[in-house]
C-alpha cells in the first residue's frame, strides 16, 4: 500500500480551505488501495487560511501544514512544499478549487500503469475567454521558441512520483520555472484534459506582475532566442542605418537646394533605435537577474512553523 500527499499551497483562501478538505477527503475515502495525507503550505495568509488550517490539523492527523515565514511567492512555495512532502508520490492542487479534486482518482491510476508524472492540461476554462487567449498565446510561444518539448497549458497541477521529486531535489534550484523543469527531466508522462471551472469564492492572487514574472521565468530559463533575436537585430539595424545614411548622403549631393534633410527624421530615427536598444537591454537584464539568483542561492522557503510531521 502505497503513501500519497495531497499538497495545497495556499494564501488567504479561507473561503475554500474547508470545502477543499471535505471534497478531497470525500474522494480517497474511496480509494482502498493506499494511504492519503492532506497537507497545507500556507504563504503567511493575513486572513483566517492558518486557524482554519490548525483546526483540520488537530482533528484529523492525516492533515499537516507548514507555515511559512513570510509571503514567498506563487513559485517558491509550492516547489517546496512538494519536496517536503513525504509519501510515494505528490499530487499537487491549488486551494481555489480550479483544479478538479475529481481527477486524483485518474492520476493515481495513470501512475500505477508506470508513469512518473501525471501532467493536468487545461484545454478549456470557464475564466474569461480574453485571460485565457492571452495564457494560450503564451504557452504557444514558450512553446515555439523553447530548447524543449514542453506542453501547452500545462498547470503545474499533476501527480509526481517519489523518485521525480528526488531528482528535483538535487537540482537546488532557487527559484525554478516548475512546468519546463518536468518537461526537461523526460520522465515517463501522461496527460489528463480537463476544463477548469471559474473561480466560486474569494479572488485570484494573481496579477500583472506575477504573470509576467511567471511568463519571463519560463523564456529566461529555457530559450536563448531572445537573445539571438537581439543579435540579430542589431546586425540588420546596423545594416539600415548605413543604407539610409548613403542614401541621404547621395541625395543631398544630387539634390542639394530642393532635398531638405530636416530633424523630423532625425528625431524619429533616434527614439526608434533607442527603443530598441532599450527593448534588448531589458531583456539581457532579465538573464542577467536569473544568473544573480541563482549565484545567491537562498533557500526556498523558511519555514516558521509545521504541524503532523512526524
Amino acid at each position: 500500500m502505497a503513501q500519497i500527499t495531497i499538497l495545497t499551497p495556499c494564501y488567504n483562501e479561507e473561503e475554500n480551505i474547508l470545502d477543499l478538505y471535505n471534497q478531497i477527503r470525500s474522494i480517497t475515502s474511496q480509494i482502498k488501495a493506499h494511504q492519503f495525507v492532506h497537507m497545507f503550505i500556507d504563504n503567511a495568509s493575513t486572513d483566517r487560511t492558518q486557524s482554519l488550517v490548525r483546526e483540520l490539523c488537530a482533528k484529523d492527523p492525516q492533515v499537516r501544514a507548514i507555515f511559512n515565514t513570510r509571503n514567498f511567492g506563487h513559485i517558491r512555495s509550492p516547489v517546496y512544499g512538494l519536496l517536503e512532502a513525504e509519501g510515494d508520490a505528490v499530487i499537487l492542487m491549488a486551494s481555489d478549487l480550479q483544479d478538479p479534486p475529481e481527477l486524483i482518482a485518474e492520476y493515481i491510476r495513470h501512475w500505477e500503469n508506470g508513469n512518473k508524472v501525471v501532467m493536468a492540461v487545461k484545454n478549456d476554462s470557464e475564466e474569461s475567454a480574453l485571460f485565457f487567449f492571452a495564457r494560450k498565446c503564451f504557452y504557444n510561444l514558450i512553446a515555439r521558441i523553447s530548447d524543449i518539448k514542453l506542453v501547452k497549458n500545462f498547470t503545474g497541477t499533476g501527480l509526481y512520483d517519489r523518485r521525480v521529486l528526488d531528482v528535483i531535489k538535487g537540482i537546488d534550484d532557487p527559484y525554478p520555472y516548475f512546468r519546463g523543469l518536468i518537461a526537461d527531466l523526460g520522465f515517463k508522462t501522461e496527460v489528463v484534459h480537463f476544463k477548469q471551472p471559474l473561480r466560486k469564492r474569494g479572488f485570484t492572487k494573481n496579477n500583472f506582475y506575477t504573470l509576467y514574472d511567471m511568463a519571463m521565468l519560463g523564456i529566461i530559463n529555457h530559450s536563448r532566442v531572445p537573445l539571438r533575436l537581439a543579435t540579430l537585430i542589431g546586425f540588420l539595424m546596423s545594416g539600415l542605418s548605413l543604407f539610409l545614411a548613403f542614401a541621404y548622403l547621395i541625395a543631398k549631393l544630387f539634390f542639394w537646394d530642393i532635398f531638405p534633410t530636416g530633424i523630423a527624421p532625425l528625431l524619429i530615427a533616434v527614439f526608434f533605435f533607442s527603443a530598441i536598444q532599450l527593448f534588448f537591454i531589458g531583456v539581457i537584464g532579465e538573464y542577467i537577474g536569473t544568473i544573480l539568483t541563482q549565484v545567491q542561492k537562498r533557500p526556498l522557503v523558511i519555514e516558521k512553523e509545521r504541524l503532523n510531521f512526524s
